[in-house]
């Protein structure tokens, strides 16, 4: 139990029981993500499902802050590091990498999650109340999972923890699971084509993958994936 409850205290702001560990389980919890997912998707449709009641646009808004909350806004974060690299490296993969390690919050970074969190309270405004919505966290988060067997890490953070801790019968058991709940939601197909054009976007601008590319995938991918929703 002490690697799902770190990755609970790790992607979310839950109260979950104190747990230590070391640096193998801390990178072994990746394989307890989607779970993680699956619980956030849950509170924010039902927090939807709830606010739907009074206004959609209430609905949408409560759900988006229950989002952000729950998360504590680290997905965002990554988000921000990654645009923020990205806008001001101009080419030079040494500067972009230098930049998203800066704790500085840019301009780039600012329009970035501005426009994420826009993108996602009009995306929910059309699905709210729709309870397939708690699918799309749960998606998202097997998708760290194929990128850290599928993207060379970047530097000694937690895109290299995670490097070597998921194993093959981890993405078949969880792939097993994706292919289940296509059947409740085909939007979710589009999560493949999804997942494997951020790892190559990922291989190509950065040169691989960390923890805030990571995060910026995951946010990035909701976000598509609530779109699918909307359009299928």
């Amino acid at each position: 139990m002490t690697r799902l409850w770190l990755a609970f205290a790790f992607l979310t702001r839950l109260p979950v029981p104190r747990t230590r560990g070391g640096a193998e389980d801390f990178a072994a919890a990746i394989r307890f993500y989607p779970l993680v997912g699956l619980v956030i998707g849950a509170i924010v449709a039902g927090v939807g499902w709830v606010g739907v009641r009074h206004d959609p646009w209430i609905g949408a808004l409560v759900a988006l802050v229950a989002w952000v909350a729950i998360t504590g806004a680290l997905h965002l974060d990554g988000l921000g590091d990654v645009a923020d690299g990205v806008g001001a490296a101009h080419g030079d993969r040494t500067r972009l990498l230098a930049v998203m390690r800066d704790p500085h919050v840019g301009s780039f970074a600012v329009v970035a999650i501005a426009l994420q969190l826009i993108a996602k309270l009009v995306l929910l405004h059309a699905l709210v109340g729709d309870p397939r919505v708690a699918l799309i966290p749960f998606a998202a988060r097997i998708a760290p999972l194929a990128w850290a067997r599928l993207v060379a890490p970047l530097g000694a953070g937690l895109g290299a923890q995670v490097a070597t801790a998921v194993r093959t019968r981890d993405l078949i058991g969880w792939a097993a699971l994706f292919a289940a709940a296509c059947v409740a939601a085909p939007a979710l197909l589009a999560a493949p084509f999804a997942i494997l054009a951020y790892g190559a976007w990922c291989r190509r601008r950065l040169g691989g993958i960390n923890g805030d590319a990571h995060g910026a995938g995951i946010e990035l991918l909701e976000t598509a994936l609530l779109l699918a929703f909307v359009l299928v």
